[in-house]
């Protein structure tokens, strides 16, 4: 089956693993993005992807784009719980806003299959674990609740148009591409943290878990919902594995051969304690059984990340003199 695919914010971390999966399955790809946190050159590798620089937030640019597709991955979105509670309007326009123009052109021009990145910060703090999709949504930042408003608007249109639609709740997300942001994953801060011989933060005591995916199955994921006519509806995108920080940061310090310290601070606003992946339908539903071993994609990602020319200069001109 050959998709003509639009991948909204295509040039960022998932975004650009996303476009490299479907490349690599043969079907045709467009890009929209304004680059704004994603990076032009992640798409470098794939000269036959299009690449249509704009914000989702513009409808004439949303609607031509979507013009002759067959399936929508709305990945664009502003990102992350602090960001979030920092600048909410700029959260909501994009999460909520944008995403209502992306359906419209959708209803518009008859696409009817899309699929649509959502977030574990759509539950809050998990009142039971491992999180399985009938878990109730309470989310405890801006972020959280743009994102599980963006999934209610996209199963309503599924509902009152007949478009085929799957939400796909990312857990923590790290690998190829993911370059350092203060907002962004603790991976990658870590990561540029240990490359400027700084010292890392932890917030809270750092028995803290999460379920960390790596990027390429998240990439496998989308393609295989947007490819399976049954793929309808919500599904949680993690490993069913957790891992505390502290741990997290004994592996940081195996890959990397630094001895970096390690300090302790206050917990943050609206991070959850405990958040772990039911993965059955991932599985089940999707035929994808992510890679367990974060050690080994750690290694992977590291090796990336000095090696990737923007990650080395964000990290240098980040650097204390």
């Amino acid at each position: 089956m050959h998709m003509r695919c639009l991948v909204t914010g295509g040039a960022g971390f998932i975004g650009s693993n996303v476009v490299q999966r479907l490349l690599e399955c043969g079907h045709e790809v467009t890009v929209l993005d304004n680059c704004s946190s994603g990076y032009a050159d992640n798409l470098k590798p794939y000269p036959e992807a299009e690449l249509i620089q704009g914000d989702i937030r513009d409808e004439a640019v949303v609607d031509r784009a979507v013009i002759g597709k067959d399936v929508i991955f709305h990945l664009a979105a502003s990102v992350g719980n602090q960001k979030s509670i920092d600048e909410p309007l700029y959260d909501a326009s994009h999460n909520v806003l944008g995403t209502i123009n992306v359906l419209e052109a959708m209803r518009k021009h008859g696409v009817g299959n899309v699929v649509y990145s959502s977030s574990a910060g759509i539950f809050g703090e998990p009142q039971y674990q491992p999180v399985d999709e009938r878990h109730p949504c309470e989310p405890d930042s801006p972020y959280g609740a743009t994102k599980l408003c963006g999934e209610k608007l996209v199963l309503s249109y599924m509902k009152l148009y007949g478009i085929k639609a799957a939400c796909l709740r990312y857990f923590n997300v790290y690998g190829k591409n993911q370059r350092f942001d203060a907002y962004g994953n603790v991976i990658p801060i870590f990561a540029a943290r240990i490359g400027r011989k700084e010292r890392l933060t932890i917030f809270g005591d750092g028995e803290q878990t999460r379920d960390f995916i790596n990027v390429a199955d998240v990439a496998a994921a989308n393609v295989a919902a947007a490819e399976n006519p049954d793929a309808r509806g919500t599904f949680n995108i993690g490993t069913g594995t957790e891992i505390t920080i502290n741990r997290l940061v004994k592996f940081l310090r195996e890959v990397t051969g630094e001895d970096f310290q390690a300090v302790y601070a206050p917990p943050r606003p609206g991070d959850v304690r405990h958040c772990t992946a039911d993965a059955t339908r991932l599985r089940e539903g999707l035929g994808v059984w992510p890679s367990t071993d974060i050690l080994e994609n750690l290694q992977a990602y590291y090796f990336w990340m000095i090696s990737d020319p923007i990650s080395v200069e964000k990290v240098l001109s980040a650097r204390p003199t």
